[in-house]
């Protein structure tokens, strides 16, 4: 485990356990509503040997962060933790743990609450990919109340391949043009977003260059500079409607009546 733990002789912190998949895919802007509602990050790098945690007994939030794998390589050695993590939500909603999974964390949580969750095909079976920035629309006139003070759409980074399906008796939270699930709850206190709110400039320029095939592949972009220069532009203009939603399925994710 490395970062947001209480070092020796420290106080003991409250703490959201967050997992993650890829060096760049990180809490970015959630660490800090985090840190406004007392809670400490504490990181858990799968992907350079962690072990996936039991499910905590004293109530910390469990955050599940994105990844370049998907549900389809269950098994796949080389991601020997992700079967893990499923039986972990599969716990967690269960006995109606706080948890939000974002991307490969929401495909997670879907697959484990029994959900289909595959690849995006077109009818003629050719991939379909929703990488960039596109509108969200959130089902607002439902009167959930994670989406209250939230507009009708807001234009978010999506980065995927898959797709999930609304898992049974899940409540739908938004859609895409492409994607008619991009945000569910379920329970009380179980989140999935397939879009990212929880990204900065720095962290859209790393997974450019970290990920440039797939973004060439996806988008048919030369650079992925567009990716970059619109995130530079769009991310103003969304920071308070992406710290109201985040802000909203925390603050559910940590009532406890």
């Amino acid at each position: 485990m490395i970062g947001g733990g209480p070092g020796p002789g420290a106080e003991t912190t409250r703490r959201a356990l967050v997992l993650i998949h890829a060096e760049a895919e990180g809490p970015i802007r959630l660490a800090g509503l985090l840190a406004a509602r007392g809670l400490a990050c504490e990181l858990i790098d799968l992907a350079r040997g962690a072990e996936v945690p039991d499910l905590p007994d004293d109530g910390s939030p469990l955050i599940v962060m994105g990844g370049p794998m998907g549900v389809g390589d269950l098994g796949d050695g080389r991601w020997p933790f992700l079967a893990a993590e499923v039986t972990l939500l599969r716990h967690a909603l269960a006995v109606d743990h706080p948890v939000l999974g974002i991307c490969l964390g929401a495909q997670l949580l879907a697959h484990a609450a029994g959900a289909q969750v595959g690849p995006h095909l077109r009818p003629d079976g050719t991939r379909i990919f929703e990488v960039g920035w596109f509108p969200v629309r959130f089902a607002t006139a439902s009167g959930e109340p994670t989406l209250r003070g939230l507009p009708d759409q807001e234009r978010f980074l999506h980065w995927h391949g898959d797709i999930l399906a609304l898992p049974p008796g899940a409540i739908h939270l938004a859609s895409s043009e492409l994607t008619p699930c991009q945000a569910f709850r379920l329970g009380r206190r179980a989140f999935g977003l397939q879009f990212h709110p929880e990204v900065d400039a720095p962290t859209i320029a790393a997974w450019v260059r970290d990920d440039l095939d797939y973004v060439r592949y996806a988008t048919g972009q030369a650079d992925g500079t567009a990716l970059v220069t619109d995130g530079e532009r769009l991310l103003p203009q969304q920071q308070a409607v992406a710290e109201r939603l985040m802000g909203n399925i925390l603050d559910a994710m940590l009532a406890i009546s």
